[in-house]
């Protein structure tokens, strides 16, 4: 029988759906990397979520491969120029939680121009104070949108009824892309530098997406400008937003993704570079949880299982 690898957690409705086109399905969302490596060559399928590095040495050893499924976006992961040669379909499925991101991103944002966080904790600390938490309101502010992909488009249209001047910009999309959207313009690169009062990454990681927001990015743009990241933490140069946030250059920042995840392995280094983002006012910082809602759990195994329905059907 043919099997598939299932390496993370996810709805079980990818599971049994896999079953019914003939699969065996191993759920194993707590194996790692290596031994997913060690075990690979008996699995014709392969569904991951972000741990998982399927590179060309990977699928030399994938030797019965047949398919990787992507919970969710970022391809960085994946080879897909070698899989395409080895005859591996990839598939991901960004439609399941691109709803979710664009909630999350318009939420963060409303935290951050409110105070709400640090209201809350001051609140519950029985600290009254209405002056030092006076908000900013998003009507009339300007925002630009760079990408305008599956969570950049969707986020557009939760600002549709925001009163903003919202422009987007997509180096690798046809004028005319957000034709149906009549609050959104189209417009270049330097023109959201120069004019956002508010700037949202919506990117795949790429080795020209990689630390896109640096110093030199933030000086070009709007003092006091506000900077929302979704998308990959590296897109951003953190050491660079840190110091601009610390003087000013950004006015805030909502992050919720990170150029390392994972805490217990900070260098020294980046223990102290963290250590000064998690004291400043004026961010919003979630655990890469955008995506994670439980609707977008349900919607992710949904997209893919579809996918890999129809592909193993082209392939019979």
């Amino acid at each position: 029988m043919k099997k598939v690898l299932i390496t993370d957690d996810c709805h079980p409705l990818l599971a049994e759906g896999l079953e019914r086109l003939g699969y065996q399905c191993d759920f194993l969302p707590d194996i790692t990397p290596e031994t997913t490596f060690d075990l690979i060559p008996d699995y014709e399928g392969l569904i991951i979520n972000s741990k998982i590095n399927v590179n060309r040495a990977f699928l030399d050893r994938a030797t019965r491969l047949r398919f990787v499924g992507r919970l969710g976006s970022g391809m960085e992961i994946v080879d897909r120029p070698y899989a395409a040669e080895k005859g591996v379909a990839v598939l991901s499925s960004p439609e399941g939680n691109r709803n979710a991101v664009a909630e999350q991103a318009l939420g963060m944002l409303l935290a951050l121009q409110n105070n709400l966080l640090r209201a809350d904790r001051e609140v519950r600390a029985n600290i009254w104070r209405r002056e030092a938490n006076r908000g900013y309101e998003l009507r009339g502010k300007t925002i630009g949108l760079i990408g305008f992909g599956h969570t950049g488009s969707q986020f557009a249209r939760k600002l549709a009824g925001m009163e903003m001047t919202v422009l987007s910009f997509d180096k690798y999309k046809s004028p005319g892309y957000a034709a149906e959207m009549p609050w959104v313009t189209e417009t270049d690169f330097d023109t959201i530098q120069q004019q956002a009062d508010i700037i949202s990454l919506h990117l795949p990681l790429t080795n020209e997406t990689r630390h896109l927001v640096n110093t030199a990015f933030i000086k070009v743009c709007k003092p006091g400008v506000i900077l929302i990241n979704t998308s990959r933490g590296a897109c951003i140069h953190t050491a660079d937003v840190v110091n601009a946030l610390e003087n000013g250059d950004l006015g805030g920042a909502c992050l919720d993704v990170f150029e390392n995840e994972k805490p217990p392995t900070f260098s020294d280094a980046e223990q102290a570079l963290y250590h000064r983002l998690h004291q400043l006012e004026n961010v919003v910082l979630t655990p890469h949880i955008a995506g994670w809602t439980y609707e977008s759990k349900y919607l992710l195994a949904s997209v893919l299982l579809e996918k890999i329905t129809e592909s193993e059907r082209v392939r019979g």
